[in-house]
């Protein structure tokens, strides 16, 4: 199947051999490499390194071996067994923790999990850093702690709970203005941990909840990536039990969409602007998301006299460019909200809280507040690679062919016309090529990713 290294982390199918799949001799060599790591970064100390995972069916079996391997290379574990990545995130932060480690593959199907190493501050390592664990596995050169050195698990214990508290702790959650309101929700959680932490953070904030897909059983009940098209039996039950919204999340909680309570979807890409429009309206500041989310975020921002910047594509681009400009809100088009109020990660509880809170404020339903924003269409769509697509020159001849627009080649290609853009890239987890469009309609979004996809495949000769 494939093994597939990048800045987002260790990730591949379950099964097959050795160096081309997640085996369990990949993940042995991945963790002693991140081990190394963090060894050469806090040279002389005893590490303590947290590990969380999702629900997947390989998840218990991952984990098992990671926290062995992690012993085995004479660093200290805190498990905090099921646990969303934001969460995970926040437990390397809470516990003074050295690094962690989130077993999930996000939005990938279920015959993948993946290994996401952070830091000391529970951020996502940088390019740099994740090119060092790469070159410390090729390496294969460790030389393992004897017996009286040996890790120990320090404790084994849920973590939810407590990043749900912090959630509600922030400034801009307004508790009890959003108990007052009553919120009737739908949950979509794709059988994951999700299932078990929206639904607590919705009765924390006096919300009734109808659970679907709540079961954190491993079996995804439908695609797990939360776009429109996966998404039809929300609606269904939103209408059915006349809720106010749906909230849908991915495997690991770190993406939200939001459903209107008459069935149509919010907007994967309105969920950060949607927050940020709250969180700039108490206080002026900038934002940032990647190169392939929506105007609408830099409309936003402007009207507010903030500053907007755009950043490559990838959690860890996005913080960097955050800490740069002073962003008080940031996040990606993929329904990823970052609020430095809690951490620089991508926190699904984030933007629910502050989604709730807002959409309370402002006394209108979904659809009313979709309707205050500008109206962009995006369409989103894959082109399978194969090993005779020279992918670096398929672009690179894009970009010449479009030279006469407005070209941004800092990640992938961006062509910005007048009433409209496209961005193609190259996917960081999956062996295809992205085609992002956004226009003032759908169908003009449609018409243009279907226009450039057919020039790509002109091209590549499929």
């Amino acid at each position: 199947m494939t093994l597939i290294k990048s800045i987002s982390g260790i990730r591949g199918t379950i099964g097959g051999a050795q160096g081309d799949n997640l085996t369990p001799i990949d993940i042995v060599k991945f963790t002693t490499a991140y081990v190394r790591f963090m060894s050469e970064k806090h040279q002389g100390k005893r590490l303590t390194i947290v590990l969380g995972r999702d629900a997947r069916l390989s998840g218990t079996m991952v984990n098992d071996i990671i926290e062995g391997t992690l012993l085995g290379c004479g660093a200290d574990v805190i498990n905090v067994g099921l646990c969303t990545t934001p969460g995970t995130e926040m437990a390397v932060i809470t516990h003074k923790a050295d690094g962690g480690i989130i077993i999930t593959a996000s939005h990938n199907p279920k015959q993948w999990n993946a290994l996401k190493l952070l830091n000391e501050n529970g951020e996502v390592l940088n390019d740099a850093e994740g090119k060092r664990v790469l070159a410390l596995a090729e390496d294969e050169a460790f030389d393992f702690p004897e017996i009286d050195a040996i890790g120990k698990v320090i404790s084994r214990e849920d973590f939810n709970s407590t990043h749900i508290q912090q959630v509600l702790a922030l400034d801009l959650v307004d508790v009890e203005a959003v108990k007052a309101r009553k919120f009737k929700v739908v949950v979509d959680a794709v059988n994951s941990i999700g299932g078990v932490v929206i639904p607590q953070l919705l009765k924390e904030l006096g919300c009734e909840v109808v659970e679907l897909n709540c079961e954190p059983n491993g079996e995804f009940a439908h695609n797990p990536e939360p776009l429109p098209e996966n998404l039809t039996e929300i609606s269904e039950v939103i209408r059915r039990e006349k809720a106010d919204l749906g909230v849908v999340v991915d495997p690991d909680v770190d993406r939200l969409a939001l459903v209107n309570e008459d069935g149509t979807m919010f907007g994967e890409e309105y969920t950060l602007v949607a927050v940020a429009d709250y969180i700039l309206s108490k206080q002026v500041g900038n934002t940032v998301s990647n190169l392939s989310s929506s105007r609408a975020l830099s409309d936003v921002t402007v009207a507010h006299g903030g500053e907007y910047n755009a950043s490559a594509v990838g959690e860890v681009n996005v913080v960097k460019k955050m800490k740069d400009t002073g962003a008080i809100i940031g996040g990606e088009g993929n329904g990823g909200v970052i609020s430095p109020a809690l951490h620089y990660g991508r926190d699904a509880l984030v933007g629910v809280a502050l989604f709730l809170t807002y959409l309370v404020e402002r006394g209108l339903k979904m659809t009313e507040l979709r309707a205050t924003y500008p109206a962009y269409f995006a369409s989103k769509n894959k082109i399978q690679l194969t090993p005779a697509i020279d992918v670096d020159k398929v672009l690179l001849e894009m970009k010449q062919r479009y030279s006469a627009e407005r070209v941004n080649d800092i990640d992938g290609v961006k062509i910005d016309f007048a009433e409209n853009w496209v961005h193609l890239r190259k996917s960081n987890t999956e062996p295809i090529i992205r085609v992002y469009t956004e226009a003032k309609s759908m169908a003009e979004a449609d018409a243009l990713a279907q226009k450039i996809m057919g020039e790509i495949k002109a091209i590549c000769g499929i």
